[in-house]
């Protein structure tokens, strides 16, 4: 296998799906010397079929607003590889989704989702519907009209949707409802992410948060460091960024600040319970402002318009938001700042430069398809509980993301360990990941 040849094909044949495009390259760059080791992988073309997804929906939304005019969406679901379970990935409302982002958030989740070990295949999906400055009226209308288009495609054992950005509790309760309604059902396994009376796993909200926490943690310790005093600074404020927050004070560190679309809020004594708390007002408002953090907690928080988080001194940067959101100029000015760690916890969520500076400036990095994997890690043990009809208690889920994010980070080290003794996260985490996936396809023939 030649990387710049599949690329220049994939370009060829993809011109302008920027995100897809760059996310096979990181990953083909990663195994290659893997790969030609393999003989049985280039003769089954595994890399040619892996980078492919199984297949592509796209449907038109319509639905109508509270003025009672009708409007139309595009819907999508890509499911992109089934080798070693049922399809398995979030859905993603946010005016900025295009099928080259679903392509690569679903080729990501394919090995994110090999990572926890569980049985499940990688799938994405999503419209272009802004939930911003929508009321709960609207936002259930959109999400009735996209299941009436998607429901057929999934299916506890097909294809079992989850949350994302711009899709949280409310969202995937108002979707479930209508899927119940039209498959004349009460399959609680065809959605995850649902509401703890009706089928829904005992720290779900938290999970992708408090995962990336425990990994931080291992990363941390392997270093010969603690996260214990240390300042962090994330961007978002929605449930990633709120279970980042609680888990990080819960292990004795300082979230100094958070961002949103419109600036940054540094909070130089740190993140208190309280504004914590306001987190999850601040993303149910819709509204998209981080400044309202600093309203509500005058004295507390400072609002910079304009600004990211990575413009706050800090130890530990975490990309909680959207992909490509940390430059290579952040990432400059992150060191500048005395920041020594950083780990994606949004998908993809430094850009390439940003990943080179930290590897050749002695800053510890970790991908998010290793460090965010337990959102989707505690999503198959909801499956999980929802195919036995029972509820673990929240100790019982905590320990199990625990350990599967404990064997996540080791994954990472077998793979990813260099000669000099370091760890290259980026390269462990797809090396894994990529084996899994491609001896099951292996096994299971040219299909």
């Amino acid at each position: 296998m030649k990387t710049n040849d599949i690329m220049a094909r994939l370009r060829a044949k993809y011109p302008g799906e920027s995100e897809y495009l760059q996310a096979v390259q990181e990953v083909l760059e990663s195994i290659e010397e893997v790969y030609n080791q393999h003989p049985e992988f280039e003769k089954a073309k595994i890399v040619e079929r892996m980078v492919e997804p199984d297949r592509i929906f796209s449907f038109r939304v319509t639905w109508v607003d509270d003025k009672g005019e009708v409007q139309t969406n595009t819907g999508y679901r890509v499911q992109f590889n089934s080798a070693i379970g049922p399809y398995k990935g979030g859905l993603r409302f946010h005016r900025a989704v295009t099928p080259s982002m679903l392509k690569f958030l679903g080729f990501e989740q394919t090995f994110k989702n090999a990572l926890t070990t569980l049985p499940m295949g990688g799938a994405k999906g999503g419209s272009d519907f802004d939930p911003k400055g929508k009321t709960d009226e609207e936002i259930m209308r959109f999400c009735q009209a996209f299941m009436w288009e998607l429901w057929q495609c999934i299916g506890p054992d097909q294809d079992v949707p989850a949350g994302d950005v711009g899709v949280g509790g409310r969202e995937i309760g108002y979707l479930y409802g209508m899927y119940k309604k039209l498959a004349r059902q009460y399959n609680t396994g065809v959605l995850t992410g649902k509401g703890a009376t009706w089928g829904g796993s005992i720290l779900r909200p938290e999970a992708t948060g408090f995962g990336a926490l425990y990994f931080t943690q291992d990363l941390l310790h392997h270093a010969g460091k603690d996260i214990k005093g240390c300042k962090v600074a994330l961007s978002g404020f929605g449930n990633v960024a709120w279970g980042a927050s609680t888990k990080a004070l819960e292990l004795g560190a300082k979230v100094v600040a958070i961002s949103g679309p419109d600036g940054v809020c540094e909070i130089p004594d740190g993140i208190t319970p309280e504004m914590i708390d306001y987190m999850l007002v601040m993303r149910a408002s819709n509204r998209d402002r981080v400044e309202d953090m600093a309203t509500r907690f005058p004295g507390k928080a400072r609002f910079t318009p304009g600004k990211k988080a990575w413009s706050v001194p800090c130890d530990i940067a975490l990309p909680c938001a959207f992909q490509n959101e940390l430059s290579e100029d952040d990432a400059k000015e992150l060191k500048a700042n005395g920041c020594w760690c950083c780990c994606e916890v949004s998908n993809m969520g430094c850009q390439p430069g940003a990943i080179h500076f930290f590897q050749h400036n002695g800053i510890l990095f970790a991908p998010g398809k290793a460090v965010n994997a337990g959102g989707v890690a505690t999503s198959g043990l909801e499956m999980t509980q929802n195919a036995e009809h029972i509820s673990w208690s929240g100790k019982e889920v905590d320990e199990k993301l625990h350990f599967i994010m404990d064997n996540i980070h080791a994954q990472c080290v077998k793979f990813g360990t260099q000669p000099d003794g370091s760890v290259d996260y980026v390269k462990g985490a797809n090396i894994a990941g990529f084996m899994k996936v491609a001896q099951a396809m292996l096994e299971q023939g040219i299909v």
